[in-house]
């Protein structure tokens, strides 16, 4: 277990996300982080339980993507398959 304070780019490397989609994670989805002066810290232990715990899942897409695997829903791309 590492006890360092990791960057917003480090942690997005570590999740293997954007740096956007971490922003947005700490405003919509209360994701542990830690604000230093004008930088977010992360603690990787606290972001690894916060993913364990479901918080970093799209709920209101997980419908949607076995839908679209399935083939149900409207064709891509507006053409008719």
């Amino acid at each position: 277990m590492s006890d360092r304070w990791m960057s917003v780019e480090e942690i997005a490397g570590y999740l293997g996300v954007s740096k956007d989609t971490i922003y947005g994670w700490i405003t919509k989805r209360e994701m542990p982080a830690h604000k230093v002066g004008r930088l977010w810290k992360f603690k990787s232990d606290e972001v690894d339980s916060w993913v364990r715990a479901g918080k970093a899942s799209d709920e209101g897409n997980e419908h949607a993507v076995s839908d679209a695997r399935a083939g149900k829903g409207a064709p891509r791309g507006g053409r008719n398959e």
